[in-house]
Parts: C-alpha cells; sequence; structure tokens
C-alpha cells in the first residue's frame, strides 16, 4: 500500500487536542440538557450509539489488520472509552461538575507523574496539581462530596488513564481509524446497559438531533483527535497538556453561562496554562518517522 513518510511537525497534535477538549466541552454542556430526559445512562447510550455509527461510516474498521500485539491493548482501549464516559455521566448525576473534572483528571495527571523522568516534568506537574486544587477548590467542597458519585469520577479518571495508554499502543498504525473500533466495543458493552436502565423515555424521535449533536461533540470528533494526538506526543506531555481541560471549563462558564472567577481561582487558572505550555515546551523529541496511508 503506497504510503507517506514525513515527519509530524509538534504543532499538530497540540492543536488537535485542543480542539478536542474544546468539542468536549460543548458536548457535555449539551448532554446535560438531556439528563432529566433519559438519565445519564441513556445519554451514554445515546453517544456511544449514534458516535459509533458516524465512525463506523467514516473510517470503514472492517478494512484494518491489527496484530496480536494490538488486539489486547485495542479491547482495553474500547471498554476504557466506555466506561468513562459511563461512570463520568454517573457522577455528574451528584457531584458538582468542577469537582468531578478535578477528580476524574486524578488519572491522567498520575499518568503523568509515573511517566516523568527529568526534574523540569515534575515542576508542571506540580503546577497543574496546585492550579487544581484552588481552581476547583477541593479543600473547602471535598468533605460534602456524594461518596458514590466520588468513586464514579475516580473510576473516571482511571479508565481515563487506561485509555491514554491503551490508545497509543492500539492507534500506533491506524491512528483515528483505531477509534471506530474502540468505539464499536464501547458500545457493545454500554449501550445495552443504557437502554436497559433508560427504558421508554429513550426511544422518542425528538432526542436524534440533540442525541447526533451529543455524538458528533463528544465523540465523534474528539476521540478521533485525540487519537491523532495519542500516537504522537509522550505520555507524560499528553497528560499534563489535559490539565486544560478543567481550565477550558472554568473559561466556558465565564463566557457562556455568566460565571465569575475570584482573584485565586484566575491564578490558578494561569498555573495550568503555565503548565501545560511548559510541558509542550519542553518535550524532548526522538526522531520518528510517521507512516502515513494516502489511500
Amino acid at each position: 500500500m503506497p504510503t507517506l513518510l514525513r515527519k509530524t511537525p509538534l504543532w499538530v497534535p497540540i492543536i488537535t487536542l485542543l480542539i478536542a477538549m474544546i468539542s468536549i466541552q460543548g458536548g457535555a454542556s449539551l448532554a446535560k440538557t438531556l439528563f432529566p430526559l433519559v438519565g445519564a445512562p441513556g445519554v451514554t447510550a445515546l453517544r456511544l450509539a449514534l458516535g459509533t455509527l458516524i465512525l463506523v461510516i467514516i473510517f470503514k474498521p472492517w478494512r484494518l489488520r491489527f496484530t496480536k500485539e494490538q488486539r489486547v491493548p485495542l479491547l482495553l482501549y474500547g471498554l476504557a472509552l466506555g466506561g468513562m464516559n459511563y461512570l463520568f455521566y454517573l457522577s455528574i448525576r451528584t457531584v458538582p461538575l468542577g469537582i468531578a473534572v478535578a477528580l476524574e483528571f486524578t488519572g491522567p495527571l498520575a499518568l503523568a507523574l509515573f511517566s516523568s523522568r527529568r526534574a523540569i516534568d515534575f515542576v508542571w506537574v506540580i503546577l497543574a496539581v496546585l492550579g487544581m486544587w484552588f481552581l476547583l477548590p477541593l479543600g473547602q467542597d471535598v468533605a460534602h462530596v456524594d461518596p458514590l458519585g466520588a468513586v464514579c469520577a475516580l473510576g473516571a479518571g482511571a479508565c481515563w488513564a487506561l485509555y491514554i495508554v491503551t490508545g497509543q499502543r492500539a492507534g500506533a498504525d491506524h491512528g483515528p481509524a483505531t477509534v471506530a473500533l474502540g468505539s464499536l466495543i464501547a458500545a457493545l458493552v454500554f449501550v445495552p446497559v443504557g437502554v436497559w436502565q433508560a427504558g421508554d423515555a429513550l426511544w422518542h424521535w425528538s432526542l436524534l438531533p440533540l442525541g447526533i449533536g451529543v455524538a458528533i461533540l463528544s465523540t465523534a470528533l474528539p476521540y478521533s483527535l485525540e487519537m491523532v494526538a495519542l500516537t504522537r506526543l509522550p505520555t507524560r506531555t499528553f497528560g499534563t497538556l489535559m490539565s486544560m481541560e478543567p481550565a477550558m471549563a472554568a473559561l466556558s462558564g465565564m463566557i457562556f453561562l455568566g460565571e465569575t472567577l475570584t482573584g485565586t481561582q484566575l491564578m490558578a487558572l494561569s498555573s495550568i496554562i503555565i503548565a501545560s505550555i511548559g510541558s509542550t515546551l519542553t518535550i524532548k523529541r526522538e526522531p520518528k518517522i510517521q507512516s502515513v496511508d494516502i489511500n
């Protein structure tokens, strides 16, 4: 099969990751409007079913071939993708969104910490942790968080970390097309669960436009873009860059919901952004040739 050999510019995975995070924030806002109608499991089912359909049509995953070494990571990647969505939606039923995001972020943040090897890497991780602590702020509110909701958020964080690790391995050869198979695996497990829990409320044509919007913004577009970043960035850098997501959520609240931040929270937001930029600027890149299918 003809291929084009080239070295991927560093800005490509960074920009795609930022677009993915913006898309996820929009999808999360839209998904919350459906909670009173079909509940968190129902939204999960809609998101995965419609998102998977879109991805399968675009990428035609039946044409992909995976080695024996990639099949287990692919299976785990799909299960992690579905579990991350399902558990996070369950958590925000009873836990404030900001707290849930903070608890979920412990997954990629821990991954970034454990993957760090140089002193400068720990500086960015520490800045991200401090920013998260004062932005949300966990110190005042965590004692009042629903325990089950908190456990769900932490479980989503563990799935997020597994999603990063297995996604890098499973998607090494096929890039964004891997997301179609991963999403199909997730749908086979979690769509029946969501349909069963949502009941008859899920079977209304009026939900379809919103469901398609959630599927595109929360699954099809961001996970495809994240796969581009996953296969081109070091694990620690990807994990630290994801600290931008709660910062973007805070900015979205200011712009679209009229929420305000205190001076301390603005400094915390700056700390998170500095950690992300610093992590990016200090990437130690190794020469690597990417094989890109041009068919």
